[in-house]
């Protein structure tokens, strides 16, 4: 009996400090689908419920430019407010920055390589539920590392030595510069799509809003109407038992 206690002590001892060590997995317990890896763009639309809050993280290196642009779509509920509360969080932890609007933009150079936490809150309206759209990424610009400049910059020394007119050089630069606005025209234009659905999904709302509205003064109009008619009929008493009394008031 003492053999087996101590042979089950032993196992349990060894074999948790065999297991034991640092977890490599940033965020264990997040799904992949709320992880957001590489240097892309990612754009969509979100619901949030009444004093709801949903929080994604995407990675990025140090130096790279994190953006991130949100508008609300459409609110629902009563007395809504679209006020919508959104914060970056930093993989350290820290606070890189705060919005509390319907519409915003953040864009920060990042300082830290890791998983930046983006959360969206929306306890402003304890009974009403909103949809967001979301566009955020990353991308460089203009950062490369210091030894590769050093190299570029001894091998163009060389070339502009050599040849003072070199087309293919200006015609990469050009490219590279035109990829970047086409890419910052991308980004504006997303930005003007959500506000876009968001004047559309305001304008449906009107609507809706003030056809509910017309047909109920429609019916209370045509109550009154009556209600009036049959009220000023009832003033009127008639008796048909002799000709010459008159209607009286």
């Amino acid at each position: 009996m003492f053999c087996r206690i101590s042979c089950l002590f032993f196992v349990l001892v060894f074999g948790g400090l065999v297991h034991a060590g640092p977890l490599t997995d940033p965020h264990p317990n997040i799904t992949d689908q709320e992880l957001f890896w590489g240097s892309d763009q990612y754009d969509f639309a979100v619901v949030l419920h009444a004093s709801g809050m949903e929080c994604f993280w995407h990675f990025a290196h140090k130096g790279e430019t994190f953006y991130l642009n949100f508008m609300v779509q459409w609110v629902t509920g009563v007395g809504h407010d679209r006020h919508l509360s959104v914060h970056v969080n930093a993989p350290s932890g820290l606070l890189v920055a705060n919005v509390d609007d319907a519409q915003g933009q953040i864009n920060f150079e990042a300082k830290e390589t890791g998983f930046y936490q983006m959360c969206f809150s929306n306890f402003h309206n304890r009974f009403g539920t909103m949809q967001i759209f979301l566009s955020f990424g990353v991308y460089y610009d203009s950062f490369q590392d210091p030894s590769q400049l050093r190299e570029e910059e001894k091998k163009r020394k060389e070339e502009a030595s050599k040849d003072l007119n070199n087309t293919l050089s200006i015609i990469q630069a050009s490219s590279h510069k035109v990829e970047n606005h086409v890419f910052h025209m991308f980004r504006f234009y997303g930005f003007s799509r959500m506000r876009k659905s968001a004047d559309f999904y305001l304008l449906r709302s009107n609507s809706q809003y003030i056809s509910w509205w017309s047909t109920a003064l429609s019916l209370l109009i045509v109550t009154s109407g009556y209600l009036q008619l049959l009220f000023l009929k009832r003033l009127f008493i008639t008796k048909t038992g002799n000709e010459e009394e008159k209607p009286r008031c």
